[in-house]
């Protein structure tokens, strides 16, 4: 074991009191070695956060410092200048808090994420602690009025900027409020209203203090609905209601009331705990009433983190922005990010070149609570991400490198959701073969998802690549050599790219509303699948007489409905005798061979094999049609 991983207690410091220093990041085998205890007690604690992880794996440090605390032990991270003094380069975490016996062994990755936040900010000391900003996330059912609340909010109680205009895009952003005489910043972040974004609208609530649920007057608590409340309650957060649409005339504010009751949401006029506040986002009825209450909330929940201590968040956003590069909205949620900054997150990292307020105004630092743009990742992160400040750039890009092997070891050990479209040229089954470009990384996610989620078994989905950023000529590269088609969902294609995609004869579709292109891929799926015939009936003779002909008997007949077609398929139907398939091998008028035979004609029939005929036989005359098929 180097030095460099070895335990290291301050001299004042008791046996109890001991901090082991570390480095970032560290094998398993090595922190066992540093705090003194079996790697299986690691290995044990590891698994339950969900990591299959061999002894010579690394970790992070975030992720050594909550197996520790698991354990009571404290742990910092090693200074990479020896000339720093021990306790400077000690990052104290705090103990852990005791799990239940009963608890699962296995935990989220985004619970995961949520505990690094939650043990960041409780190893700050208590007097370090300062208020910041709530950070508020609005939730509802597609049409119940979310964008148009937000859009009130926005345009009355924006924070003035130099930079004007709202970047949207972003995703969250701050606005000013003034309640008896005291002025309070609110973070807003916004997600998606659609279905499929159920797992952005997770992550939402992952990062946020107060879910402000909006539900129509009107219409009631809806299925989104529902999954905002579950998403907000399996995170803890709290909810205020914002009953929305009451200028509507068949607003039913008692009904709504009372589906919100049982679904655990009792408002307090009811003698309930949750707060409902009707407004009406249209004509601005209440909203300041709703900020109001935002405020009293922010006073009772009292949001509190370490401007000067460790500087951690979650990655809202990310896309690639075709003149600037990789562009990343974070949350600051402790300790004060500056530009020129190291930071890592997930498997990238990169230096803080630029920092925007959501606002667009330029940045040179940004506190506790505040969503920033910047600019300087390698590669887009993913939304929802932990990310952290680190004092080099070794230590960032060490901590991105050993997140990417952790992947990789958990790719080979657990089957990973985008096994689904893994591409296997050995298969020889029928496959869609898609390359997936989305706008941001928080669209790409749920766009995989509704692909993995459509039903059908004959046919294998293959994504061969998905990004962030417009279609590329690589895209049509890769399109050309595996035959796939390329899907788009709010991005671009340059024309270059284009007039190439169409020279080749490259699918290229492009998507705004991720229902349509669903519903296109269902339809292209139908179209690949086997075909599917049935049996229709096209016409029907009665046989009058049968008569010898040479090489057997012939049955004279007259077309009682529809047509008869030589060569046809056909069946002998006898009232109290079992059905005969057959064919048609000859068809007569008088005695010429004919291809057809109208209704109300006389004709003369063979049939393949069957020479008997009575009188009131009917010939039914069959014809394989092929049907349309669905998923």
């Amino acid at each position: 074991m180097s030095e460099d991983t070895m335990a290291v207690a301050s001299p004042e410091a008791s046996e109890d009191q001991r901090v082991a220093l570390i480095d970032d990041p560290i094998t398993v085998g090595e922190l066992a070695e540093a705090v003194s205890r079996s790697p299986i007690d690691l290995l044990r604690i590891l698994m339950k956060f969900g990591m299959m992880v061999p002894i010579t794996q690394a970790i992070d440090f975030e992720t050594a410092s909550i197996v520790c605390a698991e354990l009571d032990i404290q742990i910092g991270l090693r200074s990479e200048q020896p000339e720093a003094p021990v306790a400077e380069a000690v990052e104290e975490l705090p103990e852990a808090e005791a799990e239940a016996d009963e608890a699962a062994p296995t935990a989220s990755p985004t619970a995961a994420r949520r505990s690094l936040i939650r043990d960041v900010i409780g190893a700050e000391a208590p007097q370090e602690l300062l208020p910041r900003p709530l950070v508020v996330t609005v939730l509802g059912h597609v049409d119940h009025g979310k964008t148009t609340l937000l859009d009130t909010i926005r345009q009355a109680n924006v924070v003035e900027s130099e930079a004007g205009g709202i970047t949207q895009a972003t995703g969250a952003y701050q606005v000013r409020h003034e309640t008896d005489g005291q002025i309070q910043l609110i973070t807003f972040i916004d997600t998606p209203g659609h279905e499929a974004f159920t797992q952005m609208r997770a992550r939402g609530a992952e990062v946020t203090d107060l879910v402000i649920l909006v539900v129509a007057a009107d219409d009631g608590v809806m299925p989104q609905t529902e999954e905002a409340i579950d998403h907000a309650q399996a995170a803890e957060v709290p909810i205020l209601v914002a009953l929305n649409k009451i200028d509507r005339p068949n607003a039913n504010l008692n009904r709504v009331m009372t589906q919100l009751s049982n679904h655990g949401l009792t408002p307090t006029d009811w003698e309930g705990d949750t707060q409902v506040v009707p407004i009406s986002a249209l004509t601005g009825e209440n909203i300041d009433d709703l900020l109001d209450t935002i405020t009293l909330l922010t006073d009772e929940l009292a949001p509190r983190a370490n401007p000067r201590g460790r500087t951690v968040g979650t990655v809202l956003e990310a896309h690639v922005d075709r003149k600037q590069g990789v562009t990343t909205m974070l949350l600051v949620q402790n300790g004060t990010l500056r530009k020129g900054d190291y930071v890592s997150t997930g498997n990238t990292w990169g230096r803080i070149k630029s920092m925007k307020a959501f606002d667009g105004a330029l940045l040179r630092e940004a506190g506790p609570g505040a969503p920033v743009q910047v600019l300087g990742l390698s590669e887009p992160p993913v939304a929802g991400e932990f990310w952290a400040c680190h004092a080099t750039k070794k230590q960032a890009e060490q901590q991105a490198k050993a997140r990417r092997q952790q992947d990789r070891v958990a790719d080979q050990a657990t089957p990973a959701p985008e096994d689904f479209f893994a591409f296997d040229q050995l298969q020889e089954e029928k496959e869609l073969r898609l390359i997936v470009r989305a706008d941001v990384q928080g669209s790409l996610d749920p766009v995989l998802s509704s692909l993995r989620g459509i039903k059908q078994n004959e046919i294998k989905i293959q994504v061969l690549r998905h990004a962030v950023g417009d279609v590329s000529a690589n895209d049509v590269l890769l399109a050309e050599a595996s035959q796939a088609m390329i899907v788009g969902f709010n991005v671009g294609v340059e024309r270059a790219v284009e007039e190439r995609a169409q020279a080749e004869g490259i699918r290229v579709r492009l998507y705004r509303i991720i229902y349509d292109l669903v519903e296109d891929i269902e339809k292209l799926l139908s179209g690949m699948l086997e075909p599917v015939y049935a049996e229709i009936v096209i016409g029907q003779a009665e046989v009058r007489q049968s008569f010898l002909v040479k090489g057997g008997r012939a049955a004279g007949c007259v077309v009682v409905d529809g047509v008869v077609k030589s060569n046809a398929q056909a069946r002998l139907v006898r009232p109290g005798s079992q059905e005969r398939s057959t064919r048609i091998t000859e068809l007569r008028r008088y005695r010429d061979r004919v291809d057809t035979v109208s209704m109300g004609q006389e004709c003369g029939i063979r049939l393949l094999d069957i020479n008997d005929f009575a009188d009131g036989d009917l010939i039914e005359v069959l014809e394989l049609q092929e049907q349309a098929r669905q998923l």
